[in-house]
């Protein structure tokens, strides 16, 4: 099995392109997301870290939202809590997997955390500043001092790209993107 890690700016298409490849994928902000509403220990933990922010279980989107906007170190507490879980996610995934050809990893903080291995396939995602953008403000939830905090904790881009084995430039148009999937699973085969 060979694992595919894709790596780049927030809202550069990375999830996009991990669903492209057709084969199955780890995301690590769904992960997250269902340790927030389903892992009480979890939950536990983080209000006891942080008793002023959290009211109940499951652990809510807008409390977390300004919890981690109050302080910079808040994120840090908090991610030392949920990134063991999400780690311990990541190996059942792929134990589970092991009979695949490939596995992709969509996790946003995949180098920053040395998840990497020696046979990884990192790939860095590629996008014009103003596409991104663009397509964060149409998000839900957009936010724009958030971004900027979970921007704080990852390395720069040019530090990420410099520690990826192949680029994709992504032009947000389906064809061309579906295209540079098979041009890189046929070169990795």
């Amino acid at each position: 099995m060979i694992r595919i890690a894709l790596v780049g700016d927030i809202g550069s298409g990375k999830s996009y392109f991990a669903n492209l490849f057709g084969y199955p994928v780890f995301n690590a902000d769904a992960v997250v997301s269902a340790i927030y509403k389903k892992d009480k220990k979890c939950f536990y933990l983080i209000k006891k870290k942080f008793p002023n922010f959290f009211s109940s279980f499951p652990l809510k989107k807008k409390e977390l939202i300004k919890c981690i906007l109050a302080n910079q170190i808040n994120l840090k507490k908090i991610s030392k809590i949920i990134h063991p879980l999400v780690r311990k996610q990541m190996e059942i995934f792929v134990h589970k997997n092991i009979n695949k050809k490939f596995v992709i990893l969509d996790i946003p903080l995949f180098l920053e955390n040395g998840l990497n291995k020696k046979n990884d396939v990192v790939i860095y995602i590629q996008s014009s500043r103003s596409k991104i953008d663009k397509r964060l403000k149409k998000r839900e939830n957009y936010n724009r001092k958030l971004i900027s905090k979970f921007k704080q904790v990852q390395w720069s881009l040019k530090k990420k790209k410099s520690k990826s084995d192949l680029i994709i430039n992504n032009r947000f148009i389906h064809k061309e993107a579906l295209k540079s999937v098979n041009s890189i699973l046929r070169e990795i085969k």
